[in-house]
């Protein structure tokens, strides 16, 4: 059975929201893990450089994880996965939260290509939408999974001093993990290998453009 074609108030709904999460400041409904971390007073200026960078990935990939959620959530059949993403959207908004206050923190920017990062991701979404809510559900299973081995290497990356960025992707790779999880169970199939790869590739091009841009 094709997707239903999404309503005029829902096409408005999803515009509001790209253009909330590419420019307007987020916010989480949960505390951020970096609270319970000192600010830093020994950060050496590379390693705030370096930390920056990084940070600023985490933001770029959460800007594209909110359109992925949307995407997929435009073209869900069945209101359960409906839910399911919304659900996971919702922690994913907590993420990008978190990333932008740990970026102004660093008195660091965010990518500048973050309405390129939305609209890119916006698209996938809706074609894993399109292609039904057990290829959908799979497509977030591999993300995640991929999300969360990028998350351990940056994790690995960090300066030691910055606790309060380990904090953060800490958490978040707990909550990404859980995602992925979820979506299996709840039906989704893997992607075959070369989406995969391709999938791999696409996070590859965010990582090393959001490091400097």
């Amino acid at each position: 059975m094709p997707a239903p074609l999404p309503r005029l108030d829902t096409l408005l709904d999803a515009a509001d929201q790209a253009l909330r999460t590419v420019f307007a400041k987020p916010s989480a409904n949960r505390q951020n893990p970096a609270a319970q971390h000192a600010a830093e007073s020994d950060q050496t200026e590379q390693d705030k450089v370096t930390s920056a960078a990084l940070m600023r990935v985490n933001h770029a990939g959460e800007v594209a994880a909110q359109a992925l959620y949307q995407g997929q959530q435009l073209f869900a059949r069945s209101p359960r996965v409906r839910d399911r993403l919304a659900e996971s959207a919702s922690e994913e908004q907590d993420h990008l939260a978190w990333c932008a206050q740990r970026l102004q923190e660093l008195d660091a920017r965010p990518s500048r290509l973050n309405p390129l990062w939305y609209l890119g991701a916006y698209s996938i979404g809706t074609v894993a939408g399109l292609a039904g809510d057990r290829v959908s559900l799979g497509f977030v299973a591999e993300t995640e999974k991929q999300v969360v081995q990028h998350l351990r290497d940056h994790l690995a990356r960090l300066p030691e001093s910055d606790t309060r960025s380990q904090a953060i992707l800490e958490q978040m790779a707990l909550d990404e993990a859980d995602h992925g999880q979820a979506a299996l169970l709840e039906g989704g199939l893997p992607p075959p290998p070369p989406v995969r790869r391709l999938m791999g590739l696409a996070g590859q091009i965010i990582r090393q453009v959001a490091y400097r841009v």
